[in-house]
């Protein structure tokens, strides 16, 4: 089954939002790595209604009018994978999590890494707020969208001082 396909411009670049029968599958980046998820045979298709609506929600996010999606979203995930996925979903507009906080979230303290790897393959980025982890130092860590991107949505939701490190 194909998936469908819509290129945006944004605040943060161009991305290219990829929907399903089932829901939004993925955001993106323009400059990022399209092989770290199987995503199958894309269609451009600028009509359909996910790809659609997810533009809409996210231009007033990037407008400051939105501070929560309501989106459906199709995963495709581990367990786990999807477990720190929805754990991200929890994570409040203008608020961060450190990989720490999210592992006890879990009940796994010592997963840190593992938190930091998930992390790292959400596949819905922004709308999936992954950009809300940041380093245990309070510095911004790896973010697939670039660092400079991470500090402007954290710096949209929250109007606080961020290091890149």
């Amino acid at each position: 089954m194909n998936n469908a396909y819509k290129v945006i411009s944004s605040p943060v670049g161009e991305l290219k939002l990829v929907a399903s029968d089932k829901g939004l599958v993925a955001i993106l980046w323009e400059n990022g790595n399209p092989k770290r998820m199987k995503l199958g045979a894309l269609v451009e298709n600028s009509d359909h209604p996910v790809l659609l609506e997810t533009e809409r929600q996210l231009k007033e996010y990037f407008q400051g009018k939105r501070k929560s999606f309501s989106l459906k979203l199709h995963f495709n995930g581990t367990k786990f994978q999807n477990d720190v996925w929805e754990a991200l979903l929890a994570i409040p507009f203008g608020e961060t999590r450190t990989y720490g906080e999210l592992a006890r979230q879990l009940g796994n303290p010592r997963a840190t890494r593992a938190v930091g790897a998930a992390n790292g393959r959400n596949p819905i980025p922004i709308v999936v707020p992954c950009h809300r982890v940041i380093g245990a130092s309070g510095k911004l860590t790896g973010f697939g969208g670039g660092l400079k991107n991470k500090a402007r949505l954290l710096e949209l939701e929250s109007n606080q001082n961020v290091l890149i490190s």
